[in-house]
């Protein structure tokens, strides 16, 4: 009888916690002058891994480029933190690579189409309607990215 006292509490928080929140100004990432940039050394180009043997998925980091985790981040923080920073309802953990391996082992097209579509508790595009399908998924790498 409790339990049901608390769901009205628990569907408040998790309404609130999600949506389209703007990030302080302070957040912003500043932006490398363009002197800066040419100034910096070229880095090698990494030799090509040998091709694997095994049926294997590829790690889903290399999936997305910097400036999609750059903006990953900042969904992450915006949408996505308020369920998936404390785990509510069922949320897989921000880091935990424990129960993000078993997600991330279905491969990042099962996890982008769970995250624009919803899964159990979580609502399509973590409650976010705004938000642009590639939106949602920078916001996964950036998740699996710090899972893997």
């Amino acid at each position: 009888m409790k339990t049901l006292k608390l769901l009205p509490l628990a569907i408040a928080l998790l309404i609130a916690g999600c949506g389209e929140k703007t990030p302080p100004a302070a957040e912003a990432v500043p932006a490398v002058p363009a002197t800066e940039v040419a100034a910096a050394p070229a880095m090698p180009e990494p030799a090509a891994p040998a091709p694997a043997a095994s049926a294997e998925p590829a790690p889903v980091a290399s999936a997305a480029g910097t400036g999609d985790l750059v903006k990953g981040e900042q969904i992450y923080t915006s949408t996505c933190l308020a369920c998936h920073g404390a785990g509510v309802l069922g949320a897989p953990k921000f880091g935990d690579k424990a129960v993000w391996g078993s997600r991330i082992a279905q491969g990042i097209d099962t996890l982008h189409t769970n995250s624009i579509n919803g899964i159990r508790m979580m609502p399509p595009k973590g409650g976010n309607a705004t938000l642009k399908d590639e939106d949602v998924k920078a916001a996964v790498d950036y998740m699996v990215s710090k899972a893997s």
